[in-house]
């Protein structure tokens, strides 16, 4: 199996909405942070991967059509670099509602690693918290003015890295049509995936 498509969007963008999309068009399964819970073997890769060690890319997604947000797209330059055939899918949404969306879920939730129980939870929180607050957002992902100036220069690096015809930069609120045109892919006849909303997210298994 090969990587077909690198989701480079942060979270909080409907990464999990474009992940169940592109798993019913048949880019399955599709790696999200969720996999990191799930998937016993994913865990170690991103530990390492954050504490700078280079990883072999094709044995990550060796079980995988496609990725989408954190933690691989803090390494979408890595990652499109070992499958530069994949095309590119970039979520992006309102600035403001996606920081309103950060601090009401994922960030709070990375802070609770210092109380978690030790085990698998608390090892992905110390992971998440590394990779996302501290090196993604120089360990001030709670300034909103700050959080929003490295959303809006990740949007711009990777428009001015990828070629215009191997990216699409994708709001989940635009559905199927934009994203079937991009990956030349039948619309399909049931309504486009909404997912892992801010409520949903706080009554979810942690």
């Amino acid at each position: 199996m090969t990587l077909e498509i690198v989701g480079t969007g942060f979270g909080r963008t409907g990464t999990n909405s474009l992940k169940l999309a592109l798993e019913q068009l048949g880019f399955t399964p599709c790696h999200h942070m969720f996999e990191v819970r799930d998937n016993p073997r994913q865990l170690p890769f991103w530990q390492r991967a954050t504490a700078g060690e280079k990883l072999d890319w094709k044995e990550v997604f060796d079980e995988y059509k496609a990725c989408v947000d954190w933690p691989s797209a803090h390494f979408w330059r890595e990652i499109h670099a070992t499958f530069p055939e994949a095309k590119v899918v970039h979520s992006h949404r309102d600035e403001n509602d996606w920081i309103t969306s950060v601090h009401e879920t994922i960030y709070p939730a990375m802070l609770e690693w210092e109380a978690a129980v030790p085990g698998s939870r608390r090892d992905r929180l110390i992971m998440a918290h590394e990779l996302i607050v501290n090196q993604a957002f120089d360990g001030r992902l709670g300034d909103k003015a700050h959080a929003i100036s490295v959303y809006r220069a990740h949007t711009e690096e990777v428009r001015q890295t990828i070629p215009a015809e191997q990216l699409l930069v994708f709001d989940v609120r635009q559905g199927w049509a934009p994203l079937c045109e991009f990956l030349e892919v039948e619309l399909p006849d049931t309504p486009f995936p909404r997912s892992n909303s801010t409520a949903e997210f706080h009554h979810r298994p942690r």
